[in-house]
């Protein structure tokens, strides 16, 4: 449980820390998009190094960023298998009786894993290097220009930025869940399905009950604080781009449109 890095703010001073959450918002869905280009290997390596220069400049420890990989592993297993049932085009591999393992499934599968890698590597380092507070403020002014369609952007805006602020502290409260199920005789890991699925029941049920309690304190919390719903509200902190800032919205920018171009020329 406790390797689900995602949502974690790390506090430390670096030149992603420094920058405008508006400015990584913007160089993340950017390299977003670039991953669902397909440039080919090339492409993937060129964003992966990228990725992992700014983990360093970041000053954001490896170790850090593989633990928000782990809970993947099983969604990776699956498509794995589920491409090698399916997938039956390309240069057979292994031949184990009457079934055949095709190079297409194997290559669709690394495909998919990479661009999974590659999106956690990024929101992992908007997420540690942004303050919940800072990501909703960018959010709101990103979404500033739906206000004359009549969109609630500010509300919007406060909604993803609870749910990235409670997604570790959910976590802990499961990890916390799952250790007190256990020290009551419940094994989430040995015997038959029926079992596994109600020791699974036994973790869903308190989790259900504790994220009512938990939203229920927070809108407790909101309205003793004077927050109303759509009312006019001024800000303490004003967000400013500096030149960090567009650098990292011009070289996002730049890798996307080399991504378009290197898909363009290797089709």
């Amino acid at each position: 449980m406790k390797n689900v890095t995602l949502g974690r703010y790390i506090p430390l001073d670096s030149f992603f820390h420094r920058l405008d959450p508006r400015s990584k918002i913007i160089g993340m869905f950017a390299i977003l998009i670039a991953v669902f280009i397909p440039s080919g290997w090339i492409g993937y390596a060129i964003i992966g190094a990228v990725i992992l220069s700014c983990i360093f400049i970041a000053k954001l420890q490896i170790d850090f960023v593989i633990k928000a990989m782990k809970p993947m592993l099983m969604m990776m297993v699956f498509l794995f298998v589920i491409n090698v049932l399916v997938i039956k085009t390309g240069e057979p591999l292994i031949t184990i009786g009457k079934f055949t393992v095709y190079l297409d499934a194997i290559t669709q599968t690394a495909y998919i894993v990479v661009r999974l890698v590659l999106m956690i590597m990024i929101t992992t380092l908007l997420t540690a290097t942004t303050k919940p507070m800072d990501m909703t403020l960018g959010i709101e002014d990103l979404l500033m220009p739906l206000e004359k369609l009549k969109v609630p952007t500010h509300d919007i805006a406060m909604m993803i930025s609870l749910a990235l602020r409670f997604i570790p502290t959910l976590i802990d409260e499961a990890d916390r869940i799952l250790k007190a199920q256990a020290s009551r005789g419940v094994d989430f890991e040995n015997g038959k399905l029926g079992e596994k699925i109600t020791a699974i029941v036994s973790l869903i049920v308190p989790m259900f009950v504790s994220c009512f309690q938990r939203a229920d304190d927070l809108a407790d919390a909101m309205e003793a604080r004077g927050y109303v719903v759509g009312a006019k509200r001024i800000r303490y902190k004003t967000l400013k781009f500096h030149a960090g800032d567009y650098v990292v919205i011009i070289v996002s920018n730049l890798i996307l449109v080399g991504m378009i171009l290197l898909w363009v020329y290797v089709k």
